[in-house]
């Protein structure tokens, strides 16, 4: 008994020792079974050309792929390697025949890779960040079983600046942070680089991210003191063999809080000096600075509406201090008041869209992808294709704020596709939001993407495992927002979790479609912004009053005995009249708008007859009826799934997924009870009845929600 309990404890420390926390992501490496020859020798024997931290990097990388791909470390050779990894400066054009014009057009951070005539593989770059970008999708491909094409792969990212916000305060709390706390300990900084930054840098490598604000938008000016650009400057150090320049937010009243000045007036010269001091400053620090994030004049930030200056006055102000290093200012345009009477998504075009062609060329003003709030569904924001002379950025939320935050499984790539193949109709029809955010439509040369981050303390990084997929899709379409989201999902779980297909189709299927369940028993048929108040976990419909309206449910559903929904059509708000006419026609009409944005721009009776016969209010029972029923049946698929991936991951997930389910009832429920007291209406056949009382719902306040 004694010898079998021993056993047994070796065997408990053995599986836990070998255990898949998650932790590292999608670069698992973990064992090919079957491998083909292509893929053993193709990382067998290898050369790299050259020497910097990068490179040694890219040398540490193929080494630890070969370890867990084949159990075997790759060895270097000169002589005879399978495998080169150089800088088009750095070889031998006569030895290997390949099309340098091709390569050199690639810029600093494309790659190609392809076979030479001798039969080897050509990882091929201008910079050793490219080589470190084309190194990294090539063991992916050796991952997925993937050969390189005959005509090679050449790639080159669509957008520069592809960026992390990180919303994390200096006391380590992330505000809309569902993962734990900030990964950043600024106690410890400079003097400790804590190895998960390095493993932080290394995941954004592989996907292409270049840049990672590490402040909060609601920004704190300390982190401009000089005590805190030394423990900026140790990150700064830590990311850049990885490619990745950091940010930092500019909170707009710095010049008096840390320079003692009586005014932060952007037009003052005595300001003007002092920001241009301070950013002389922050690159003697970090010489490769990328510059500042600004989030004015809204939800309280300070701004130049305090001084009666546009937003183009407070961000030129930053622009021209930040010129003279090669530095760009992401201005928000995340600016609504409680003291504008109008319908809040109009106040950010009706803000900026005037001052069109009046920003200096480094500054690019960053749009969240809907006019309200990253809510589960938005029409695309009505800014984008409103300024041609100004380049406009993209920022996506891949922190669920809006979205059952960490246990609901909402896949966003489908979400973010939606809204960049979106027709602005701008110069006609095939003006997509896409193409605005690249640059190409306007002719711009600076181009960015923002995503909001998931990423906390978590072991797993992002909370919900399947939540890492959105990290990595918001990485794949900022390098190329033409991506495909099941090709983004496929990859996804191919290099994070196995190669068997009777676990990727059907796992690949439940993700692309799980964005669409939650908005069913969220938010369907455009209903929007109607979680509970303040930390948005739950339903919250029946939230009103306060001190602002534009915060309050009520404000955004308009529901009323004779129906639902914002009327943003002229005979409502007319935000409707802030998109090109193409859409203003479709979307005008009741009957030919997209069902999905109906009470986003219609107020409807709750008899009106939708598409398939059915009236509104039945259509509605029906949406939050379906997310259930998907939510649900996702559990059952889920547990099918037992015995293909590891336990850990198999059970955390399915946990998760059962929250899910039993929350998707909670908001069916409260929902149809509150809208159900207005349309006075029966529940449609199929739908089932709700267990508690309104009072029940109305009365439940979950305590301590994360996300401050």
């Amino acid at each position: 008994m004694k010898f079998l309990s021993i056993s047994l404890f070796f065997l408990f420390l053995s599986s836990f020792a070998f255990c898949n926390d998650g932790y590292k992501l999608w670069m698992q490496y973990y064992p090919i079974e079957n491998a083909q020859n292509w893929q053993k020798e193709g990382i067998a024997e290898y050369q790299i050309n050259g020497t910097s931290p990068t490179l040694a990097i890219i040398n540490d990388e193929i080494k630890r792929a070969g370890k867990g791909f084949f159990n075997f470390e790759p060895a270097k050779n000169k002589k005879n390697p399978k495998l080169i990894i150089s800088k088009l400066s750095d070889l031998n054009s006569a030895t290997f025949q390949f099309n340098k014009e091709k390569i050199a057009a690639l810029g600093e951070d494309g790659f190609s890779i392809s076979k030479s005539q001798n039969s080897e593989t050509l990882i091929l770059a201008n910079t050793d960040i490219g080589l470190l970008y084309g190194s990294f999708h090539y063991l992916q491909l050796i991952q997925k079983g993937s050969e390189v094409p005959t005509e090679g792969i050449f790639q080159s990212p669509k957008i520069k600046h592809r960026v992390l916000n990180h919303w994390d305060n200096l006391d380590r709390t992330v505000e809309r942070g569902y993962s734990g706390f900030s990964i950043w300990n600024w106690h410890r900084l400079p003097r400790h680089i804590d190895q998960q930054y390095l493993d932080y840098a290394r995941a954004n490598a592989s996907i292409g991210i270049n840049g990672t604000v590490l402040t909060n938008v609601n920004a704190n000016s300390l982190v401009l003191t000089t005590e805190y650009l030394e423990k900026v400057k140790a990150l700064a150090d830590a990311f850049r063999p990885y490619g990745i320049k950091v940010y930092l937010t500019a909170r707009f009243s710095s010049p008096i809080e840390l320079g003692r000045l009586k005014t932060a007036d952007p037009l003052n010269e005595d300001v003007q000096n002092w920001w241009k001091e301070k950013t002389k400053e922050v690159y003697d620090y970090i010489p490769d600075f990328g510059g500042f994030v600004v989030k004015a004049d809204s939800e309280g930030q300070p701004g130049p509406h305090n001084y009666g200056r546009t937003q183009a006055d407070g961000a030129n102000m930053l622009a021209d201090a930040i010129a003279p290093f090669g530095g760009i200012v992401m201005w928000r345009a995340f600016v609504y008041s409680e003291n504008t009477p109008d319908d809040r998504h109009k106040q950010a075009y009706n803000e900026f869209k005037p001052l069109d062609g009046e920003f200096r060329n480094n500054v690019i003003v960053q749009v969240k992808n809907g006019a309200i709030d990253f809510q589960p569904r938005e029409p695309f924001h009505p800014m984008f294709g409103a300024m041609p002379q100004t380049p406009l950025m993209m920022e996506f939320q891949i922190t669920q704020e809006y979205l059952g935050h960490d246990t609901h499984l909402a896949f966003l790539a489908p979400m973010y596709e939606e809204v960049l193949k979106e027709d602005t109709f701008v110069n006609g029809k095939g003006s997509e939001v896409a193409k605005i955010i690249d640059g190409s439509l306007d002719g711009h040369s600076l181009a960015a993407m923002a995503g909001v981050a998931n990423i906390g303390t978590d072991r797993n990084w992002t909370g919900h495992h399947f939540h890492q997929a959105n990290w990595y899709a918001y990485g794949k379409l900022a390098w190329n927002p033409y991506e495909n989201s099941e090709k983004i999902a496929d990859d996804w779980l191919r290099l994070t979790f196995n190669n068997d297909d009777t676990f990727i189709t059907p796992i690949k299927e439940m993700m692309l479609k799980s964005r669409e369940m939650v908005v069913n028993y969220m938010t369907p048929l455009g209903l929007h912004h109607i979680m509970a108040e303040s930390h948005h976990y739950g339903p919250g419909p029946w939230v009103t009053g306060g001190s602002r309206a534009d915060w309050t449910s009520t404000y955004y559903h308009q529901a009323s005995e004779t129906g639902v929904g914002f009327d943003r059509t002229n005979s409502g708000s007319n935000a409707l009249g802030q998109y090109f006419e193409n859409l203003q026609s479709v979307w005008g009409n009741i009957n030919s708008i997209p069902e999905k944005h109906l009470l986003w721009f219609h107020h409807v009776p709750w008899d009106h007859k939708l598409q398939n016969g059915e009236n509104l209010w039945n259509n509605l029972a029906m949406h939050y009826q379906k997310g259930v029923d998907e939510a649900r049946a996702n559990v059952t698929l889920w547990e099918s799934m037992k015995g293909k991936i590891d336990q850990e991951r198999f059970e955390h997930t399915l946990s998760f997924m059962k929250i899910q389910a039993e929350e998707s009832v909670w908001w069916r429920d409260a929902c149809l009870l509150y809208f159900g007291q207005f349309s006075k209406m029966p529940l449609p056949s199929g739908v089932e009845p709700p267990k508690h009382d309104l009072e029940y719902y109305t009365n439940y306040k979950p305590k301590n929600v994360p996300g401050i």
